[in-house]
């Protein structure tokens, strides 16, 4: 204050800011009500959550970033919860809830750590040695797979669908998810690459989810143009094309003057003449299939039924790339530059009702490099998570096929990860040590979080599990049907390594991010906007 004694106003009146101890305390908070929230969906008898938005949509889940999407969160830290989840989604495609639950665990530990009046920025270093190990240790537990073993493949699409829901565990499913990723598969400098965008999930309700059906190519919801045109077109030779079947109108303002009935006849007569131009030079090249991004002119179309083409028009752009990978076509820009070899192939081309509505289907194609699963259920909330569980099932599968590792599940990794730690923790110096040993009790929440949503008593597991470990037994885990403690890779249960990797990595970088804030400060535009509402709720 200066000397006249007037106060220095830095900051507006009636800002909103938390100091120190009290931001963290805040913080964590805020972020730990995240994690709890979506802990108990854990595992194979997780518990699902209903989410009901203000139209009166619902959602019901089990899957972590779903929930945390579709939940409206306010709290900035809290908001930092889903982005861990966001991002595990991106890279691996499952493990969100593991994720988001060691983040709420470690932050947890670390709030006893401030109580003790350890420094964040000590608490900080012990966590970040403590992931570096973490992720040491995993690595040489993990096994080499070979992309070539179906088996365990179906093993790793087994575990990751267990406990979604109504669709347990299907054979028929495990197979056809193998099946989609291998075909997309693409060898690149001797690594394999997966994009999992080139596997396009469909959705329609009706029939079980025993009809979801795997097909090598693509279906596309539209329908042929007209109704002379075949229905079925079995050995297709497939034009993919991203220009109109039209008429092009005139680059620049022209004026077109019809004095007599005969102009206005040669005119049409012309207009006609190019579209059976290009209608010839479609049939000439040996294409029996036309799919269209923009539109076909009715005249067009009646060339096109009488030459007993079938064609569809105003395809997504997503859809004609799509297509073009599956059936190996090339995507045309100009019909006049037209060549045989420009064409795609599939076996069969269709045009099937599903649901009541007519798709075209695209089957056969020789070597697809893009591949469609039609998910089938009784029910829209059913179709919905089938395809979710879907999705987590192929990136676990990309995952595996990418880094050929694997580890088993049911807690095993995180206890064998958390002895070692704690091994660790010992060469440290100071109070690092105490970080890196609540690091190894936090990584313990998913074994003990596996027991409580099966119903079983989490100390007992535990000290079980430890007990297990320190005789060697690496693999032991939860078996949360008989609640014994069982080696997790003899009873099937297996995950990729990048998982876990990728969970511990995330959860540990976002609970230092929250640990070394110290000041929340509300920014003035912020304020302005959302004057109403407080800004350190959730």
């Amino acid at each position: 204050m200066p000397e006249s004694g007037q106060p220095i106003f830095i900051l507006p009146e009636g800002y909103k800011r938390q100091i120190g101890r009290e931001a963290q305390r805040t913080n964590i908070m805020a972020a730990r009500i995240v994690a709890e929230t979506i802990r108990t969906t854990l595992g194979p008898k997780g518990m699902d959550k209903m989410l009901v938005d203000t139209l009166g949509d619902v959602v019901i889940t089990n899957d972590g970033v779903t929930i945390l999407k579709e939940m409206e969160i306010e709290h900035p830290a809290a908001k930092m919860m889903v982005e861990i989840a966001e991002t595990q989604e991106e890279e691996v495609g499952d493990g969100t809830t593991t994720a988001v639950v060691i983040a709420g665990e470690l932050l947890k530990k670390s709030e006893e750590l401030l109580d003790q009046d350890v420094h964040p920025t000590i608490i900080a270093h012990g966590f970040e040695l403590a992931a570096e190990k973490a992720t040491e240790v995993l690595d040489k537990l993990a096994i080499e797979v070979k992309p070539e073993d179906e088996e365990i493949l179906k093993k790793i699409v087994r575990t990751a669908m267990t406990g979604k829901g109504s669709i347990a565990v299907r054979e028929s499913l495990n197979k056809l998810i193998v099946q989609a990723v291998r075909e997309v598969a693409e060898e690149v400098d001797g690594k394999i690459v997966i994009d999992i965008d080139n596997i396009k999930i469909e959705k329609k309700t009706g029939g079980g989810v025993g009809d979801t059906e795997l097909i090598k190519g693509i279906t596309i919801d539209k329908e042929r143009v007209h109704p002379e045109m075949p229905r079925i077109v079995e050995n297709a030779k497939i034009l993919v094309l991203d220009t109109a079947i039209e008429v092009k109108d005139p680059e620049s303002d022209t004026q077109i003057r019809i004095n007599t009935p005969e102009q206005l006849r040669a005119f049409i007569e012309e207009e006609e003449r190019q579209l059976k131009e290009m209608v010839d030079k479609i049939k000439e090249v040996g294409a029996n299939v036309v799919f269209c991004q923009k539109g076909i002119d009715d005249i067009a179309q009646h060339f096109l039924a009488k030459a007993g083409i079938y064609a569809c028009r105003r395809v997504k752009q997503s859809d004609i790339e799509k297509l073009a990978k599956a059936t190996g076509a090339k995507i045309v820009s100009n019909i006049e530059d037209l060549k045989p070899e420009d064409l795609g192939y599939a076996g069969l081309v269709e045009e099937k009702k599903i649901a009541g509505e007519a798709m075209t289907f695209v089957r056969n194609c020789k070597n697809p490099k893009s591949v469609t699963i039609l998910v089938r259920g009784g029910t829209e909330h059913v179709v919905d998570e089938v395809e979710r569980a879907i999705q987590d099932a192929i990136g676990d599968l990309a995952a595996v096929l990418e880094t050929k590792k694997i580890v088993a599940g049911g807690g095993a990794p995180e206890i064998e990860a958390a002895k070692e730690i704690r091994k660790y923790a010992t060469t440290l110096s100071g109070r690092e040590q105490l970080a890196a040993l609540a690091f190894a009790e936090a990584l313990e929440a998913i074994p003990r979080t596996l027991a409580e949503n099966a119903g079983l008593d989490p100390i007992d597991i535990i000290v079980n599990l430890k007990a297990a470990h320190e005789e060697g037994k690496i693999w032991a885990g939860v078996d949360v049907e008989s609640g014994e403690i069982k080696d997790m890779f003899e009873m099937d249960v297996i995950e990729p390594l990048k998982i876990k990797t990728q969970a511990i990595k995330s959860a540990s970088e976002v609970a230092i991010m929250i640990l070394r804030i110290d000041d929340v400060i509300a920014a003035g535009k912020l304020s302005k906007e959302s004057s109403s509402k407080p800004e350190m709720e959730m």
